[in-house]
């Protein structure tokens, strides 16, 4: 089971939340001078990697607030969760490679 670090609520499982897709997602606009191909690639396409990704979760059955997870796709290893709006913590130059302040399990994604 993969343990979520929600950083409203604390660590929790897997089945108290629902993943909302790839995060950072810009939205294009003013609407009347978007073509139907950016609106389309905004609506229906989205990276699917191996490997570490941006996620969006939200919190069902807690808190009911969306927040960010940075993710390994082939381990599910978590390697960050941070709220709305705030910039992933190791997208940063020379950020450590880990989870930060969080417990080992909710490091590693609590996978089993």
């Amino acid at each position: 089971m993969l343990l979520l670090n929600c950083p409203f609520c604390g660590p929790r499982a897997e089945i108290e939340f629902r993943c909302g897709g790839e995060s950072h997602i810009q939205r294009p606009g003013p609407h009347d001078q978007v073509s139907d191909a950016e609106w389309s690639n905004y609506l229906f396409y989205r990276k699917n990697p191996k490997g570490e990704h941006r996620e969006r979760w939200f919190h069902a059955a807690g808190c009911r607030r969306w927040f960010n997870v940075a993710r390994d796709t082939v381990t599910h290893r978590i390697v960050a969760v941070y709220r709305m709006g705030d910039a992933c913590p190791f997208d940063a130059p020379g950020a450590p490679a880990g989870d930060p302040g969080t417990s080992a399990s909710a490091a590693t994604g609590g996978a089993s």
